[in-house]
């Protein structure tokens, strides 16, 4: 009975975690109203007044962008380093293309490496637009370079490339991006110079946009966020319209998928809002608002961002010291999920295989809540040896279930058992469990990372061979799930071992528990089975030797 009821226990809380994570999570964290951006002079305005001016704009720089005829081919300058290549367009000095060296689309060896901007964003990334649009078209112009067309490769020293553009007006607009060879930060900068004869007042607005499908798994958010108030704000592409706007003390914002992040870190820490939209093709826009500054006639002001295009790494997104780390949220169970991450990684630092190292922090896990289990598996053991007198019990007492539940709490009482000493300390594992499954699903470590023989992604359901035929309950590609028919037969062979419940509803009940966890594990990722796997094996292990010990 009691090894039913854990079970049970399990499931249902297993159900309603997932439930709650997909239909009552409200991941907004507070509310905004829409208001203006606060003026540069509100915020602190000694930061950012206008330099003197220093007459350096070249009179080839083109005036417009309409002395481009239409035949005009648009040059792309291409930025390789150890970590990525990046393609910069000189219409709008926005990025193209962003592919990671060390991650591939798919775990296929001929997989192409990791684009992280799509294909169907046909004006770039990291646009600039003025909010009033003192300067229109701003995006569409023709930058010029002295890097156009070239490719530049970024191995041992840093290098910075300016793309700059004149209205007609004589304002002068300049983007310089600042690549290192070590790291994935982009430090961007953007001078306006003011060569009008009139002051220029008016709000900076920084533009992500990617692709963003919503197909997403029950866990993993996907969609543009952005820390407000050291508080995540994330919406959800479904519910853009809904948010479109929020204010506060912005310290990053980015376009977020599961594994990856696209994201602008401005450097100056200040009151600016951030603006959503969306267009046909799943196109996600996320836009860093300034606040409004006054340039006036013949000076000039600079703004300064970090860009961060890349994993979303634990390990990384720390060591930057920016709040981007905050990205990465395992739920509720976060506090333990981290460090779980933290230990398997420092395991794999020494074994180098994710699936091993999942065993081996499977096995330390389990040896922390050995007590927790210990106790558990004595309950049910005591329930075991009392089996006998309840049945007499309830053959006795068959027609009068008030005597019979009297009997039997008298039985506990005079054999000093609790009766819920099993469910218990294994209801206190649960959280455990939601924490791995969180870490084990979304951790990018894990993402590819191949295990042994038909395993090669972790990150992925098992799949033995692959069929074009669809199987009922199982999310493409259609495969036989091997690792989680042995975890279903593990739990077969775990229920088995345990006491037979008295009552013949939960005697039905019991059976089906391993087709049920073997249905509910068929789409989850090979390395949570392992993990649930390896688990089992340990409880067995734990609870013959209780049974023995106990006798």
């Amino acid at each position: 009975m009691e090894q039913a009821r854990i079970f049970i226990a399990i499931a249902l809380s297993f159900l309603i975690f997932i439930l709650w994570e997909v239909f009552f999570v409200d991941r907004k964290e507070f509310e905004t109203v829409p208001q203006e951006p606060k003026s540069i002079s509100e915020v602190d305005q000694s930061k950012k007044q206008p330099q003197a001016y220093i007459p350096q704009i070249r009179d080839e720089i083109s005036s417009d962008s309409s002395d481009i005829s239409q035949d005009y081919q648009i040059r792309e300058t291409k930025i390789n380093t150890p970590l990525y290549t990046v393609t910069i367009s000189e219409r709008g000095a926005t990025f193209n293309s962003y592919v990671l060296k060390n991650y591939k689309e798919s775990p296929n060896e001929q997989s192409p490496l990791k684009e992280l901007i799509s294909d169907e964003l046909k004006e770039g990334t990291l646009q600039c637009f003025f909010q009033e649009k003192s300067i229109s078209d701003l995006n569409n112009v023709i930058y010029e370079s002295a890097a156009a067309g070239k490719s530049i490769d970024v191995y041992s020293n840093p290098e910075t490339i300016a793309f700059s553009w004149k209205s007609p007006e004589g304002i002068v607009f300049i983007k310089e991006y600042a690549f290192s060879p070590t790291n994935y930060i982009i430090s961007m900068t953007i001078r306006i110079k003011n060569g009008s004869d009139k002051n220029l007042e008016d709000q900076l607005k920084i533009t992500l946009a990617n692709q963003l499908e919503q197909k997403d798994a029950y866990y993993g958010f996907v969609g543009p966020s952005g820390l407000i108030d050291n508080k995540m704000k994330e919406v959800k592409v479904g519910d853009i319209k809904k948010e479109p706007f929020s204010e506060g003390t912005i310290k990053w914002i980015g376009l977020e998928t599961i594994y990856f992040i696209n994201s602008i870190v401005p450097k100056e820490i200040k009151h600016a809002a951030m603006i959503l939209s969306e267009e046909n093709n799943n196109i996600v826009y996320n836009s860093y608002l300034d606040p409004e500054v006054k340039i006036e006639k013949g000076t000039q002001t600079a703004y300064t961002y970090d860009i961060y295009f890349g994993p979303k790494s634990l390990k990384l997104l720390n060591q930057m010291n920016n709040g981007l780390d905050k990205s990465i949220n395992f739920g509720m169970f976060d506090f333990i999920a981290k460090p779980c991450l933290w230990l398997m990684n420092f395991i794999h630092d020494y074994i180098p295989n994710y699936g091993i190292a999942i065993i081996i922090l499977t096995i330390i896990v389990k040896m922390i809540l050995w007590p927790l289990g210990n106790k558990s598996y004595k309950s049910m053991n005591d329930m075991k040896k009392l089996a006998p007198l309840m049945k007499e019990i309830k053959d006795k007492y068959k027609d009068d279930k008030k005597k019979m539940n009297q009997e039997t709490m008298a039985l506990y009482k005079t054999y000093k058992i609790n009766p819920m000493g099993g469910c218990l300390p294994m209801i206190l594992q649960i959280p455990v469990f939601f924490a791995l499954y969180r870490m084990l699903y979304e951790a990018i470590e894990l993402r590819h990372a191949p295990f042994f023989l038909w395993i090669n992604d972790l990150s992925a359901p098992d799949r033995l061979f692959n069929f074009d035929i669809y199987i009922p309950f199982m999310q493409p590609p259609y495969g036989i799930p091997v690792l989680t028919l042995i975890m279903g037969a593990s739990m077969f062979l775990q229920q088995k071992m345990a006491p037979a419940p008295a009552d013949p509803t939960q005697a039905k009940l019991m059976t089906f528990m391993p087709i049920l966890f073997t249905f509910i594990f068929i789409n989850f990722s090979s390395g949570l089975v392992l993990y649930w796997l390896v688990n089992n094996l340990l409880s067995m292990g734990q609870q013959y030797y209780v049974s023995k010990k106990k006798g």
